[in-house]
């Protein structure tokens, strides 16, 4: 079923209708109020929240064109499958269809029979299209995986940067953006590059307590991978790496050890990455080996683990890749090797991108704050959460909580730092508090005149290293302020000045890139369903994989994991009580409906036979 042209009903009513969803999930009814209401929105909400209906419920109710800017192709392409499998009137216009069937979309878009279109930013920021745009009847517009407008830079996405243009081009339609993984410095950055006027920001809790978060030193790779994915036998997850070849590697290590991985990157055609999409979507129990090529817009609900054979970029892209673990509330783990290399290659990557001095600074703080969330010597989920400006208590379920390391007394080393830190005013960065402690006369310190203070010289005995190490974990425990968004200068916080007072005392963790692994606990499988559903629940997999193949669609828009386990768990016996399934609105029901009921009841009679 397409929509007219008119406005359709209510959001509820599209909520039910077309989506097959009761109720909004958090944060959802309040975006798509403001939209509806006519202001522009900044949503922060969690992988697997749902930030999609936050902007597809509105553009039904709008009635008119809903232009969507998302960055990647097979992103796009997704979406649109997904809508159209729920009769909504979707399209994309995009470099990897003929110049034919673009020309159709657009004329269908023109004519008002598409409700959202998909374009990239480098499509959607052409004249022509801007102009061409500018004579329909646009009522909203979303741009999806808003953090790209930060984080990926004008060098690389320099679209990105323009799409600033759209709040003059478009006066009062207004704009929603959306992410999954923004602090606060790219909040305020999407703010003043999008918007530049007042804005409603939605941002949710980021807290995933269900998962594990464990950090290791970085010895043997290969062995220590295996062994972590050997102790999660039975357990879907996904390997994050650095580069293709490593990749690669993964998988092959993997599948040598019967572990059944696949390999993902940039680098595959189209039709292998599409099919080992597919099949790790489909198949219980497989291993994606990946580049961060993988995993957007991804959604499968039990993958167990996500490891990080190499470092992220920083905690903003290392929290959307632990999102994508334990998305049905399971426990689920998220574990990190981590080494000096990594720092070395991750500082190099900066210094060789083509962008402005001041991104280059604001990314190297970026992974000092990453660093320090591996260098930890307290609870590592305290220290993600305030990174993303939400205070927490210690929770219990990461390595540092579960399993204490020793640690070394450090408070006078500490209250050494504290003090050249407020003698110089509190607007210095670590490095330079790092020169001063260790005795540097360069111009920048004698200008200060720096090289006069009590502290100069106190720690050059100790490596510049071991300093910034100590620097780190006191903004990990939460004693100093590192500011991100500015020049990332480091400031006392309350506790610090109790620290420099001498009411407190400070331990810290030595060498934490070079300490020895420790043994890995076995994880353990998760039991959502019975044995008996769990046999239907693979039944129905096998369907959804083949009415897939049929339709060239990646497995997972013809019903989401969770729709099929929540089929497994009730069993509906009729078309009214399938409909009554999270997931499944009325084009689904009418075009999977009999199929799904189908396999269930011929489960049901095979149970019953045995």
């Amino acid at each position: 079923m397409n929509f007219p042209n008119a406005l359709h009903g209510s959001k509820r009513a599209v909520l039910k209708d077309v989506f097959g969803f009761e109720q909004f999930r958090p944060g959802q009814e309040k975006a798509v109020d403001a939209v509806l209401a006519g202001r522009n929105v900044l949503t922060v909400m969690p992988t697997g929240s749902g930030k999609s209906l936050c902007f597809q419920v509105p553009a039904l109710v709008l009635g008119g064109l809903t232009v969507v800017v998302s960055p990647l192709v097979a992103l796009m392409q997704d979406q649109v499958a997904a809508l159209r499998l729920a009769g909504v009137a979707a399209d994309t216009i995009n470099s990897s269809r003929t110049r034919e069937d673009n020309v159709a979309a657009w004329r269908r878009a023109a004519s008002g029979e598409t409700r959202l279109l998909y374009l990239s930013p480098e499509r959607l920021m052409t004249e022509p299209m801007l102009a061409a745009l500018n004579k329909i009847d646009v009522r909203l517009i979303a741009i999806d995986e808003a953090h790209c407008i930060s984080q990926w830079g004008p060098a690389f996405r320099p679209e990105y940067e323009a799409l600033s243009r759209l709040r003059d081009l478009f006066g009062t339609v207004p704009i929603i953006a959306l992410t999954a993984t923004a602090d606060e410095a790219t909040r305020a950055d999407i703010v003043a590059r999008l918007f530049g006027n007042p804005v409603d920001q939605i941002v949710l809790g980021f807290d995933r307590p269900n998962i594990k978060l464990t950090v290791a030193a970085k010895q043997e790779w290969k062995k220590q991978l295996l062994a972590f994915v050997q102790s999660h036998a039975g357990q879907s997850g996904i390997v994050y790496c650095l580069s293709r070849k490593k990749t690669e590697e993964a998988a092959e290590l993997l599948v040598e050890h019967g572990v059944k991985a696949l390999a993902y990157h940039a680098g595959m055609s189209k039709d292998d990455r599409e099919a080992n999409q597919n099949a790790f979507m489909s198949e219980a129990y497989t291993v994606m080996c990946a580049t961060i090529a993988f995993g957007m817009g991804i959604d499968k609900s039990d993958v167990r683990f996500v490891v990080h054979a190499d470092l992220p970029a920083s905690l903003e892209s290392y929290y959307q890749e632990i999102g994508r673990a334990g998305r049905d509330g399971e426990p689920a783990d998220a574990h990190m090797l981590f080494g000096l290399g990594d720092i070395r290659m991750r500082r190099v990557f900066i210094e060789q991108e083509e962008s402005s001095d001041d991104r280059k600074r604001r990314e190297h703080q970026r992974l000092a704050a990453l660093i320090g969330y591996c260098e930890s010597p307290g609870c590592r989920r305290r220290v993600l959460l305030k990174y993303f400006g939400e205070p927490s208590e210690p929770c219990g379920n990461c390595d540092v909580c579960l399993d204490p390391v020793a640690l070394t007394e450090g408070t006078k080393d500490a209250q050494l730092v504290l003090a050249l830190i407020q003698s110089t005013g509190e607007r210095s960065g670590g490095g330079h508090i790092v020169d001063i402690l260790r005795g540097v006369e360069s111009e920048k310190i004698v200008s200060a005149g720096h090289n006069r203070l009590r502290g100069f010289g106190a720690g050059a005995s100790r490596k510049k290293e071991d300093w910034r190490s100590l620097i780190r974990q006191l903004v990990g425990s939460g004693l100093l302020n590192h500011d991100v968004a500015g020049f990332g200068g480091l400031s006392l916080t309350e506790e610090g000045k109790a620290l420099s007072r001498g009411e407190r005392a400070f331990h810290y963790r030595p060498d934490t890139a070079r300490r020895v692994l420790r043994k890995e606990r076995p994880g353990t499988i998760p039991k959502p369903v019975t044995s008996e559903q769990s046999v239907l629940l693979a039944a129905l997999k096998k369907l959804r994989l083949e009415i897939a193949g049929k339709r060239h669609l990646p497995a997972y828009l013809i019903f989401s994991d969770r729709s099929l386990l929540e089929m497994a768990r009730h069993q509906p016996g009729n078309l009214h009580e399938f409909a009554m399934i999270n997931g499944v609105g009325a084009s689904k029901l009418r075009d999977f409906g009999a199929q799904f009921l189908a396999a269930i009841v011929a489960h049901r009679e095979h149970v019953s036979e045995a």
